[in-house]
């Protein structure tokens, strides 16, 4: 078996090391990464500036490969031109920070899984719902776990799976959930500053609000401390408002 991983968080953050430590058990593992922090960029891809790669070694040996892109690049570049032949599965992560409700649409690690999908390949998003001192252990273990589910069992056309992991030691997970995406959104806040030449610039913070913690929803899954799992897919059409559109279009 051939896996291709990915992330967001760069190629030297601690969660895709341990993923890639995991699933090794299941095959060859090739790891093609952003060479910086790639957070929050969805699904962008890069034209107008070339792509570079450059060898990585972590602890003595050869660890992949740090790309100057985006997440969507490298499996772009991975699947096209890099490997000899396309990988049996991607799996990216494993990302620091959940990535429920409407994260999906901003979030590079989901992009890359669903690159992965359009492309015609298995493919998996792992993330660790926490920012303060975590541990990728179980989560990765995990990630192999279903891995070689996926592999065994295959995935529907177009679609991912989108795979949310509490952070807490392994005894007190409560369960795996298979959920839907829970209704969120964003409260921005921009924070004003002045550079050194005192031009203003926009600093972007904020938190993310959880509008729906309903039982079948991936934040609750969460919260409970069960494993979240979410088959997506990228067909964004709302097939029930097409009757809709088309009765407003007659008089276009």
């Amino acid at each position: 078996m051939n896996i291709l991983v990915t992330n967001d968080d760069g190629i030297f953050a601690d969660g895709i090391y341990a993923l890639r430590q995991e699933l090794l058990e299941l095959g060859d593992v090739i790891v093609i990464a952003p060479e910086t922090e790639q957070s929050a960029v969805g699904h962008a891809i890069t034209l107008l500036t070339p792509l570079r790669t450059d060898d990585v070694f972590r602890h003595g040996e050869f660890f992949g490969y740090a790309v100057n892109g985006t997440p969507a690049d490298c499996v772009k570049l991975g699947v096209h031109s890099i490997l000899d032949r396309p990988p049996d599965l991607i799996v990216s992560g494993v990302n620091l920070g959940s990535n429920l409700g409407t994260s999906v649409i901003y979030s590079g690690t989901v992009s890359a899984a669903t690159e992965g999908t359009i492309l015609g390949i298995p493919s998996i998003a792992v993330s660790l719902a926490t920012f303060e001192n975590p541990d990728f252990s179980f989560a990765a273990r995990f990630a192999c776990r279903l891995a070689r589910i996926v592999v065994e069992r295959g995935l529907p056309h177009g679609t991912l799976l989108n795979v949310n992991v509490p952070a807490v030691p392994e005894d007190q997970i409560q369960g795996v959930e298979v959920t839907y995406h829970s209704a969120s959104r964003y409260e921005d806040v921009f924070e004003r500053r002045l550079d050194p030449r005192h031009k203003v610039y926009y600093w972007q913070a904020g938190l993310e609000q959880t509008l729906d913690l309903r039982d079948g929803s991936d934040a609750a899954a969460v919260r409970r401390n069960s494993v979240s799992i979410t088959p997506i897919h990228f067909d964004m059409t709302n097939y029930d408002a097409m009757s809709l559109v088309r009765n407003w279009t007659i008089n276009l």
